[in-house]
């Protein structure tokens, strides 16, 4: 039962992006061949959002869900690395069409394909994993 509010929250979460069409594949098509501003105006209002919720956060000191205190950790200064891993995942994105949190979302409105890029990005995963210790971090 403690968990129930994280499903609800992700239920309440893949209804959002169903029905604002962020799931769709011709909406991400469209992105990446910037026809439409429809994705840029949803992922832009979510950085927004998150910029906006973090500076209060800050400002009134609020605890995260282990009691400590929300902040932003300091990044080092490796822009290459954010460089590759952003195009590999824009890759990723684009040739799939779609990133790692609607897949799930899809194959719940019926789109079973996406199981293969759900099978692919976790393969993906493992294998980072297995590399990890042997990359340059």
């Amino acid at each position: 039962m403690k968990y129930l509010k994280f499903l609800l929250v992700g239920v309440f979460f893949g209804i959002v992006l169903v029905k604002s069409e962020a799931v769709s594949w011709y909406r991400i098509y469209e992105m990446f061949r910037f026809e439409s501003f429809h994705m840029y105006g949803i992922i832009g209002t979510a950085v927004g959002t998150g910029v906006i919720l973090l500076l209060i956060a800050k400002q009134f000191k609020i605890n995260n869900i282990q009691g400590n205190v929300m902040s932003v950790p300091k990044k080092d200064k490796g822009l290459i690395r954010y460089l590759i891993g952003g195009s590999l995942f824009g890759l990723g994105w684009a040739l799939s069409g779609a990133c790692p949190g609607p897949m799930y979302i899809l194959v719940g409105t019926g789109a079973f394909s996406v199981i293969i890029v759900i099978a692919s990005a976790l393969l993906g995963t493992y294998i980072y994993g297995v590399l990890k210790d042997k990359l340059p971090h």
